[in-house]
């Protein structure tokens, strides 16, 4: 089932533009994002054809089903509490059947965990974005000898500049085990041996050992730090997928005000954070945003890094304080969303 389909059948009962343009946090460069419900027929909706949420393949198309909003909606999601709440002029279409849902009679102290956990959640991938600006991994990868050491005096010598001093290669170097130390091998080396070499590629992820002569000469101790090794591969492998899917614009946004964060993420945190306060005191979502200018300073970079974290920080015990001094109900009251969600479906169903 694709976006078109649903257009198509006519089963689109709620579509709205979300996003920026209805926080009226929009600039000329901002893409237009969709949001809606749809709704089953009943063979589609009681048979094994099930459909709970459809989107495009950027997913900024989302449109869910009436059961699956009705669900999201009972725990106080985000998502589905905007967009009951789109600004009328953003409201694209909306059947008179979904006027009977009220956001306001189901606005509960669950927004401090719902808002509050979408809201850290922005502020680690900030962290990650900023983690991965500031600290590049070279394209070239290393080798598992870059995490080897060889004892030298006091300290520790790389296996890498140990070969080169020496002008040996790795292949001509066999290992052994050290009985009872961990990541650590005797080292030894001979041309006219038939050793393994210390791994046997370039891109091998272990190291080798081998069976050495009697009467060969160990030439020291050679430590694998594995965990780092690992720890390296994880880095490498998520750094570089990141590069293959991030968003470039945006990439290149955080880079261009020269502060190394995503100041769009970071943006929406605050968005985020002012939207669940005022949820706590006013008992109402407000969609356009009061404090936009505000918002917008943030999403050009006019903010450090620190200087927004420490104001999340902040945001945090106003949240707290907000919800705990709060007049809303704990919970939505399931019985009327239950109630909400058979009438609408049975009004439908017997107008088709």
């Amino acid at each position: 089932m694709t976006i078109e389909e649903l257009r198509e059948k006519g089963w689109i009962i709620m579509e709205c533009i979300s996003g920026s343009k209805a926080y009226g946090l929009d600039t000329p460069e901002s893409d237009t994002d969709i949001k809606g419900v749809f709704l089953l027929p009943k063979e589609e909706f009681y048979g094994l054809n099930y459909i709970p949420q459809i989107a495009n393949e950027s997913n900024d198309i989302v449109f869910y089903e009436f059961r699956r909003f009705m669900e999201l909606l009972a725990v106080n999601n985000p998502n589905i509490l905007e967009l009951l709440c789109t600004p009328d002029e953003a409201v694209l279409y909306k059947h008179p059947f979904m006027e009977a849902i009220q956001a306001d009679m189901v606005l509960s102290k669950l927004c401090l965990k719902t808002f509050g956990k979408n809201a850290y959640s922005q502020v680690k991938k900030a962290r990650g974005l900023n983690k991965k600006i500031l600290n590049p991994v070279a394209k070239e990868r290393k080798s598992l000898l870059s995490f080897c050491y060889l004892n030298r005096g006091e300290g520790a010598l790389p296996v890498l500049d140990f070969l080169e001093e020496n002008n040996w290669k790795q292949e001509d170097c066999g290992l052994v085990n050290i009985q009872h130390m961990d990541g650590v091998y005797g080292l030894y080396h001979a041309i006219n041996e038939d050793y393994n070499g210390i791994i046997r590629d370039r891109d091998a992820n272990d190291i080798c050992l081998s069976s050495i002569p009697k009467g060969q000469q160990q030439i020291g101790l050679m430590y694998f730090n594995r965990n780092a090794y690992s720890t390296y591969c994880r880095d490498y492998k998520e750094y570089w997928s990141w590069v293959e899917k991030r968003n470039k614009s945006r990439y290149e946004n955080s880079i261009s005000h020269g502060k190394n964060y995503d100041a769009k993420n970071m943006m929406h945190v605050f968005r985020i954070m002012n939207m669940a306060i005022e949820i706590g005191r006013e008992k109402k979502i407000n969609m356009k945003r009061p404090d936009r200018d505000f918002l917008l300073d943030i999403k050009a970079g006019k903010f450090e890094y620190d200087e927004l974290l420490s104001m999340v920080e902040e945001k945090k015990v106003e949240l707290d304080k907000a919800f705990a001094q709060s007049e809303l109900q704990e919970e939505p009251d399931l019985t009327l969303i239950n109630r909400w969600t058979f009438e609408i479906r049975e009004r439908f169903y017997e107008g088709l």
